[in-house]
């Protein structure tokens, strides 16, 4: 984590934005659509900096040490987990497994989410060989 504190009106700045979720005086929580924004773009080749600045985050203002930490967190958690590894789950997932058994309901919901987040992750797949053939046909 970086050393450099934001103010008060920076937080507010930031806050403006709608790719973050929440600021602090030390840390900055993005949406998990800007973070697979950020994938798709740099997959394209784009640099974290240009996405960031394009995105309407100064790197003037973030930092580009944050710029750097955070892509570099994105890149490995998409890489070992796909889509499924850019989701923020502090809230949903304590840590602690669940010792009871699932019902038919339960179980059925898991699977139907899940069954909803492969789809997604289908098509953003589908749209990355479709842009890459695009820009390959282009060259």
């Amino acid at each position: 984590m970086t050393k450099r504190l934001l103010t008060k009106k920076e937080q507010e700045l930031l806050k403006g934005n709608s790719y973050i979720k929440s600021v602090s005086d030390k840390a900055i929580t993005y949406t998990d659509e800007f973070k697979r924004h950020f994938i798709a773009e740099n997959v394209n080749g784009k640099l974290p900096r240009d996405i960031f600045e394009e995105a309407g985050l100064s790197a003037d203002l973030i930092g580009i040490d944050r710029i750097k930490t955070a892509a570099k967190r994105w890149r490995t958690a998409f890489r070992e987990a796909g889509i499924e590894g850019l989701q923020d789950t502090r809230k949903t997932n304590s840590g602690r497994p669940l010792e009871r058994e699932l019902s038919i309901e339960e179980k059925y919901a898991r699977l139907e989410a899940r069954a909803r987040l492969l789809e997604a992750e289908n098509e953003l797949l589908k749209k990355l060989d479709l842009l890459e053939r695009q820009m390959l046909k282009k060259k």
